[in-house]
């Protein structure tokens, strides 16, 4: 286990957490066949997200972006709001989120998950921590085609909550079947705000800007034209 010294009250960088994505390898750059059959130039696998500093910052920005959400209501229910993760990657990030939104805004927000399968005896049922009967914010990694979500959506509906929102890790910014993204479907559909906390652009402004200059793999002009390249035959 290693030791260091860390900031009193940490706030969430973009560029800061595409360092530290890239230094655990949470982010890669090289080729990658998605199940599209794209070649994607960079790959982003919040499975390894598996350290407490990269958990804390992670928590942190979303906890940010649930606060600007709940202030541009006017706190409108902060009461009922729920927080929800699908099983199984998004219950830390749910659990990490409510203690960084009590401990940096104040704000006690209650969370919850889903099992992947029900439960027949004890409390029973799918559905794990806070009552999901009021409003919903929904935290996930990254959207491709919307089909996991839209899953989780139902799972909510059916518990009588509402979703109130969408916040994801990382934004690809791309067109699926359509000209539209699947973050942009889902948000016309449901009509809630879909924020993210990076997203491609933000992966294009890091390797122009040489944030990685003490790491040589993190600098590469060639592999920059790749992702502009990509930005330009597939994003929204």
């Amino acid at each position: 286990m290693s030791h260091v010294t860390r900031p009193q009250d940490p706030t969430f960088s973009s560029h800061q957490f595409i360092q530290l994505a890239l230094d655990n390898q949470v982010l890669k750059f090289g080729e990658f066949v998605l199940k599209s059959g794209r070649i994607s130039p960079y790959f982003f696998n919040a499975g390894l997200l598996a350290t407490g500093e990269m958990l804390s910052l992670l928590a942190r920005g979303y906890a940010d972006a649930l606060a600007e959400q709940i202030s541009a209501n006017n706190g409108d229910n902060e009461q009922e709001l729920v927080i929800f993760g699908a099983a199984y990657k998004g219950i830390p990030f749910v659990a990490a989120t409510a203690q960084a939104l009590w401990l940096h805004h104040g704000i006690n927000a209650k969370w919850g998950y889903n099992r992947k399968e029900a439960k027949t005896h004890g409390e029973g049922g799918n559905l794990v921590g806070a009552d999901v009967t009021g409003k919903a914010v929904v935290l996930d990694d990254v959207i491709t085609a919307g089909t996991a979500m839209r899953e989780v959506v139902e799972i909510l509906e059916q518990a009588g909550a509402s979703v109130a929102g969408i916040i994801v890790a990382l934004d690809r910014k791309e067109k699926g079947q359509a000209e539209h993204s699947a973050i942009q479907e889902l948000a016309a559909t449901l009509e809630v705000p879909v924020r993210a906390l990076v997203d491609i652009d933000d992966l294009i402004s890091y390797l122009a800007d040489d944030h990685g200059a003490q790491n040589g793999q993190h600098k590469d002009a060639t592999q920059l034209a790749k992702m502009q390249h990509y930005r330009e035959q597939y994003g929204v």
